[in-house]
């Protein structure tokens, strides 16, 4: 999101991600990235499921804003689609994807609460038909286990249905004014009479009908008993003017979570309850009103600005002619002895160094283009020992009076 600031500078607002060797974490990862290798293991080379590593993101509800002149280019990340093969994010340039939720204070991962289940773990499996049950066997009859509450087959014409309703709804009104809470609720006969005429009585006057066997006069008799006339209600007339309050500024925050609504917001509601009146409450003035004024500042808000392309090569640029270097090392990634320019890379006195080609990579992708030596072991940390790594001969460092040792070459680089 765009914001300009009063003094006419821009900022966006960023939520961040996280890539692998950013995560700290108490558990070994075992990423989405890992499952979905394990489908189409067959189907990727070696460079391949090193470059989707790369493509691996993380999301963290963590929301930052950053001046617009931080911004270096666009790229688009997208939710884990596990229909699609994996390759289709490498063809595609500047593409990412995430599947887990990163929490960097309680160190933990968890799966993004908007995740689709599709694909063939999700899918039952449906057994092969063997015909229809042959007569005798053992079938459970529908009436055990439902209720009918209505039946649009009865002797009674529309308009004898729609004269009964109408009755219902003058019921209910005359309730509501016999009521004291939706008298103040409900101060004006139309606001009384709106709320009569929602389904809520609809669906009793039908089961009302069903329950008197749809005999006309003893379910006018029904609707006023001994003790008054029937009051149905639902979620819009129980909820109080606070607890609606409280449920817009839920809403706001959380989304559609309603879990974490009724956590922090409703405690005393149901999640039938809540539900229910997001439902009835998106039918509402209230909430097209909103809509319309979400609208007009979505409107207003800046859609693009124009970053002006970014030259700075930074402090990793090498010089010389042709951008040769002292040693002449080829490239740590593709092994190549020609570029344009060449970029300092790893520790100093390594004397690593990068093509142009690979260090464009690296700054995109924050990994080494090609499997190397280094990266098999994961310079940035997060492998884990082999079973026989005990016994390996350790790595020794090379600086003058040193003498550290190491069992892995990657952490002798670092």
């Amino acid at each position: 999101e765009l914001v300009k600031t009063a003094n006419g500078n821009v900022e966006a607002k960023v939520m961040c991600y996280y890539r692998r060797r950013d995560l700290s974490l108490e558990k070994p990862l075992v990423g989405a990235l890992e499952e979905e290798q394990e489908r189409e293991a067959e189907q990727l080379t070696e460079k391949e499921r090193h470059q989707l590593r790369h493509r691996e993101l993380f999301l963290s509800r963590q929301v930052e804003t950053l001046p617009a002149t931080h911004i270096r280019g666009k790229c688009s990340v997208t939710l884990l689609n596990e229909t699609e093969s994996l390759l289709s994010y490498l063809n595609k340039e500047d593409a990412f994807f995430y599947a887990l939720v990163y929490d960097p204070q309680q160190k933990s991962l968890l799966a993004d609460r908007g995740e689709i289940r599709v694909g063939q773990r999700y899918q039952a499996e449906v057994p092969p038909w063997t015909g229809l049950p042959a007569e005798g066997s053992e079938e459970v009859d529908s009436a055990q286990l439902e209720t009918l509450v209505y039946s649009p087959v009865h002797g009674l014409t529309d308009r004898q249905l729609d004269q009964f309703l109408i009755v219902c709804r003058s019921v209910g009104t005359f309730a509501r004014a016999l009521d004291c809470s939706s008298s103040v609720k409900q101060p004006s006969l139309h606001m009384s009479a709106a709320a009569a005429s929602r389904d809520v009585t609809l669906l009793h006057a039908m089961e009302l009908l069903h329950r008197t066997g749809y005999d006309l006069a003893r379910a006018v008799a029904a609707l006023v008993p001994p003790g008054g006339p029937v009051l149905c209600r639902d979620e819009m007339e129980e909820w109080s003017a606070s607890e609606a309050n409280l449920f817009e500024e839920a809403l706001e925050k959380y989304g559609k979570d309603f879990a974490d609504i009724r956590q922090d917001f409703l405690p005393w509601k149901s999640l039938k309850n809540i539900v229910e009146y997001y439902y009835m409450w998106k039918t509402t003035d209230r909430y097209v009103q909103q809509k319309r004024v979400k609208a007009v500042e979505a409107e207003s808000k800046l859609k693009q600005v124009y970053i002006p392309n970014y030259n700075n090569k930074g402090t990793g640029v090498l010089g010389g002619p042709e951008g040769a270097t002292a040693g002449g090392r080829p490239c740590e990634s593709c092994y190549t002895m020609n570029s344009g320019q060449w970029y300092a890379w790893g520790p100093a006195h390594m004397q690593c160094r990068l093509c142009q080609s690979c260090w464009t990579y690296w700054k995109k992708f924050g990994g080494l283009k090609y499997p190397t030596r280094l990266d098999s072991a994961d310079v940035l940390g997060s492998e884990r020992l082999p079973a026989g790594m005990a016994s390996h001969r350790p790595h020794r460092c090379t600086v003058t009076n040193c003498g550290k040792e190491f069992k892995l070459k990657a952490h002798l680089a670092r």
